[in-house]
């Protein structure tokens, strides 16, 4: 006999359908084996029940045996049946009308499997189908019955019985086809529904992922304001100082000339700051700016460095090897950089000199801003170039100074740290890969 199969559902992958085929394949051997069984057991009980012929019956049961067994090796070691699963079921159609015919027509017990043949049929081959074969089934049914049932009854009550069990084999076609219905219709709207919340999903992500860009944006725009108010306070300090002296003439001779070399140099260097700001608007929202590479001689680099810190001549300790050297990089980067270092180191040493130590060697560009304040407590060396961290009080900015630092190191692809100076104080190391020139 054959059993109902699953039909198969939209989206499934090959791979997947195999394995099922396979058992519903075994399932349906396991099942004609048993109907076998069975009618090999009705007909050793009751051997008179074999209306048709007691030889005949066990011929028939001989042969469906064969059959079931034939299947069941070819199942359990191939792995698949020789023959198509449709062909199969409608040879169990056959074979149980037949066995009715023999163990009893309208009477026989067997009649039970003719409906799970039907259902069979009317899954693998659709509702249409199903209904053809139960029509064909019921007929064949009868005229089992009309011939194998015993003469006693009534010819009358065999054709109703055959036209009962026709109607009963429709009606399951008929209510398999509307299951199936069902179950495809439910299978769609699990699918819909699937479909609807996956992209649900994904317009949750979607959302998501521009409410963070758009904070991001937020953030990068506030932190860029930061850092023009930081990084323009210095330079608009000495031009102010500078100007005021320049204009009441205070400054004479030498004085008068360093002032405004000073001048142009913060000019030139606020210049670099409002690119950097126009970068910000038009590109990825850094507070960094846009990378300006240049020749840079190291010499002027330091002196324009503790210039813009506004360290005094007594107090500078510049220091450059070699002494005519220079760099391929961008100035307005670097300068800034260790503008903010040097502004630090001035403002925790009281009246102690700042040493600014500049090295180039091969591809690296090697700077130490060394101090003599009170150094760093153990452990907080990678805590204070976090942003929002001062050293010191220092209002409007605080905390940018050395976030800045880090983050201007970062953009160069450097590594800036911060060391204990022998003897007390603080050295900030930055060692810079430079591009070729």
């Amino acid at each position: 006999m054959s059993t109902p199969s699953i039909p198969a559902v939209p989206g499934h992958r090959r791979r997947e359908e195999l394995p099922e085929r396979t058992t519903e394949e075994r399932t349906a051997v396991v099942l004609r084996l048993c109907v076998v069984v069975a009618a090999a057991v009705l007909v050793a009980v009751r051997p008179d029940s074999a209306a048709g012929g007691l030889t005949a019956a066990v011929a028939l049961i001989a042969a469906a045996t064969v059959y079931a067994l034939a299947l069941a090796a070819a199942a359990v070691w191939r792995g698949a049946l020789p023959v198509r699963p449709a062909v199969l079921t409608g040879v169990d159609g056959v074979l149980a009308v037949v066995a009715c015919g023999l163990t009893g027509g309208v009477r026989s017990p067997l009649v039970a499997a003719l409906p799970l043949v039907v259902i069979a049929i009317a899954l693998r081959g659709g509702s249409g189908v199903g209904r053809i074969a139960a029509v064909v089934l019921g007929t064949g049914f009868t005229a089992a019955g009309l011939l194998g049932t015993d003469p006693a009854v009534a010819v009358a009550d065999r054709i109703v019985a055959g036209v009962w069990w026709t109607g009963f084999l429709l009606a399951t076609a008929v209510l398999v086809g509307v299951l199936v219905r069902l179950l495809e219709r439910q299978l769609v709207d699990i699918a819909t529904t699937r479909a609807r919340a996956e992209g649900e999903h994904e317009r949750y992500l979607s959302e998501r992922a521009l409410r963070d860009r758009i904070v991001s944006q937020s953030r990068a725009r506030l932190d860029g304001a930061r850092v023009v108010l930081h990084e323009f306070r210095t330079p608009v300090a000495s031009l102010t100082a500078l100007s005021a002296d320049l204009a009441q003439e205070r400054l004479t001779g030498d004085a008068a000339r360093t002032a405004a070399r000073l001048l142009a140099d913060h000019a030139a260097h606020l210049q670099d700051m409002l690119d950097g700001l126009a970068d910000l608007a038009v590109a990825d929202g850094s507070p960094l700016g846009r990378d300006r590479p240049r020749r840079v001689p190291l010499a002027d680099l330091a002196d324009g460095v503790l210039d813009a810190a506004g360290i005094s001549a007594q107090r500078r300790r510049p220091v450059v090897e070699p002494a005519d050297g220079a760099v391929h990089c961008d100035p307005q980067r670097l300068r800034r950089l260790l503008t903010n270092l040097a502004e630090n180191a001035a403002r925790h040493s009281g009246d102690e000199p700042v040493e600014l130590y500049l090295e180039h060697r091969g591809s690296t560009l090697t700077a130490e801003v060394r101090d003599r304040g009170p150094g760093l407590p153990a452990g907080q060396e990678g805590l204070v170039t976090a942003k929002g961290v001062a050293l010191g009080e220092r209002r409007g900015t605080a905390g940018l100074g050395l976030w800045i630092a880090e983050a201007l190191a970062s953009a160069m692809d450097g590594e800036l740290s911060l060391l204990p100076r022998d003897g007390g104080g603080l050295t900030a190391r930055l060692t810079l890969p430079l591009p070729p020139a």
